[in-house]
């Protein structure tokens, strides 16, 4: 969407009240359009903010001209502060990542019991099919002396 246009393109992020969003101006008409909102992001403090025009593929050539950061003063109850310092690690309320699904139930005994069952009893037919070829093919491999 941003390439090869022949004027500036922004990005707004915001973060207020534990709601991340970020607006986009691809059009250079600064009409802001929604390119994300995440309610429930909780961001510890004393962290940086840092930004990098890199890619990763050679094709791309981004340049980041400026950069403009603000404080927002939001009013905030003593509740609210007491909950923002106590975050360590950035998280997501009820986000669910990929790869990130719950733990499976551990299988019941029955169960267990089946799948080891059959596994035993097709491994042993398999043994007992390799035997039969294998004899199959040393008749047929034999001298015979008529």
């Amino acid at each position: 969407m941003v390439r090869n246009l022949q004027h500036d393109t922004f990005l707004v992020i915001r973060y207020v009240k534990r709601r991340l969003t970020v607006l986009i101006d691809i059009d250079g008409k600064h009409e802001w359009r929604d390119c994300i909102d995440v309610p429930g992001v909780r961001l510890p403090r004393g962290y940086y903010f840092g930004t990098s025009s890199v890619t990763g593929d050679l094709s791309d050539n981004h340049d980041i001209i400026s950069l403009k950061l603000y404080q927002l003063t939001v009013e905030r109850t003593p509740e609210e502060e007491k909950r923002d310092r106590e975050v360590f690690l950035p998280v997501v309320d009820n986000l669910k990542l990929p790869g990130m699904e719950a733990p499976l139930e551990p299988m019941s005994g029955l169960a267990l019991f089946l799948i080891v069952f059959f596994s035993l009893v097709a491994i042993v037919f398999a043994i007992v099919i390799g035997i039969i070829v294998y004899n199959k093919w040393q008749e047929q491999s034999r001298k015979h002396f008529y």
